[in-house]
């Protein structure tokens, strides 16, 4: 029943379109332009509609939300981009959906996203931009929408969810080692049970509060921020409203492009990554800056013809009560353009951990290496539509499970 509500609430506006005559898709698109004032106010609404499937191996993989094996899901996106003059631009995301992340939930209306930016030097040199916005850190979060993203899920590193909690620091090695299900726990039976709790390095875009600098000179472009959430937070936390400033994170990223076929980067992200009511159960004397999530970051980026390859790698370190918590997860993607319609990608990721002491002695790893490989063909029947199919093989070394499959489809409406 949530489905059916869910699609009747996205797709019937699109009832009206062949009222619109011609090419709907393209009428409405025209429709949803609107400029004033001598064209210096120019406003433009636009969105996608996505409808994915995904069947895999119980538990259900990163950040998809059921108990069974199979998922389907919806989603309704729109975009609101306005242009005053040619120094400030604001633009706004909301979303109809049934969770942030893939899931059988309810059906929630939210907006997501919302920014102001003002930029003085016409030629892009600076620009200030305050709200909610996606992460300056990596190359991933400006590709992410269904559209531009040649899979249908993200990256490891955006939704491989590890043993950290931002509601409660671990007593100990062995209590973390079980919380990223590396041994087995008796309270946590499978990784359904705490994966409410858990985080990945990068919570998918990341869209925290803040302010940012940004801008380009020459062959280097940077973008710099101050947030009120760390990049492995969850969505519930990134509003003005949910999390305050008490304890910031500062993010960046310096970019080189010293070529149209090649482009660099490199990233940093310092920010305490506990919620603030996991304040009061803090080791005494202690308080929530004590315990930050620490990332550098490094990408780069290659166009040749009809070759696209992109690669980043995080590196990751969580400070707890006994020692920092480091892990290191990379993705390296290629997209290849078969015809003007037709695409194919593959992508290898991996995510390896490093030791934590253990009370009894020695060390041992506090989660699970694994890697990932992901398959995909996409197709663009027209201008405005796009399928996809995926089929990904994952291999994490845990007591719990080995091998594990996916296979997801993605229908997009542009408008």
């Amino acid at each position: 029943m949530k489905t059916l509500s869910l699609t009747i609430c996205c797709l019937g506006p699109m009832s009206c379109l062949p009222a619109l005559g011609g090419d709907p898709l393209a009428a409405l698109d025209e429709a949803l332009n609107f400029s004033a004032c001598d064209d210096k106010l120019r406003v433009t609404l636009s969105g996608y509609y996505d409808l994915e499937y995904y069947h895999f191996d119980r538990p259900a993989p990163g950040l998809l939300y059921t108990d069974g094996s199979d998922l389907l899901n919806q989603r309704l996106t729109l975009f609101l981009d306005a242009q005053i003059g040619s120094r400030i631009y604001a633009f706004a995301q909301g979303r109809l959906d049934q969770g942030f992340d893939p899931s059988d939930g309810d059906v929630e209306l939210r907006l997501d996203e919302w920014a102001i930016r003002y930029s003085p030097d016409e030629e892009g040199r600076f620009s200030l931009q305050a709200g909610t916005f996606n992460t300056a850190v990596g190359t991933w979060a400006q590709r992410s929408y269904s559209w531009d993203n040649p899979f249908v899920n993200a990256p490891v590193p955006y939704e491989n969810l590890t043993g950290i909690w931002d509601s409660e620091l671990p007593d100990s090695g062995k209590e973390l080692r079980g919380w990223g299900h590396v041994v087995p726990t008796p309270w946590l039976p499978n990784e359904t049970a705490d994966k409410h709790l858990r985080n990945p390095i990068a919570w998918g875009p990341s869209y925290g509060t803040g302010i940012a600098v940004m801008g380009r000179i020459g062959e280097v472009d940077y973008n710099l921020e101050i947030k009120n959430t760390s990049l492995s937070s969850r969505p519930g936390s990134w509003g003005v409203g949910d999390t305050d400033f008490s304890n910031p994170t500062f993010s960046g990223r310096i970019g080189w492009r010293p070529s149209p076929m090649w482009r660099f980067g490199a990233s940093a992200s310092v920010g305490a990554y506990l919620l603030p009511e996991a304040g009061k159960l803090l080791p005494a004397g202690k308080d929530l800056g004590d315990y930050r999530q620490i990332v550098f970051a490094q990408d780069a980026g290659f166009e040749w013809h009809h070759w696209q390859v992109w690669a980043e790698v995080f590196e990751t370190r969580f400070e707890t009560p006994f020692g920092d918590a480091d892990t290191v997860a990379y993705y390296i993607e290629t997209k290849y353009q078969f015809a003007p319609r037709f695409f194919g990608a593959v992508r290898f990721n991996q995510q390896l951990y490093g030791d934590v002491p253990l009370a009894a002695g020695g060390d041992a790893p506090w989660g699970a290496d694994l890697w990932r490989v992901d398959t995909a063909l996409g197709w663009r029947p027209t201008e405005y539509t796009q399928l996809k199919l995926q089929y990904s093989l994952q291999r994490e070394q845990a007591a719990m499970h080995d091998l594990g499959h996916l296979v997801a489809t993605q229908f997009t409406l542009r408008f």
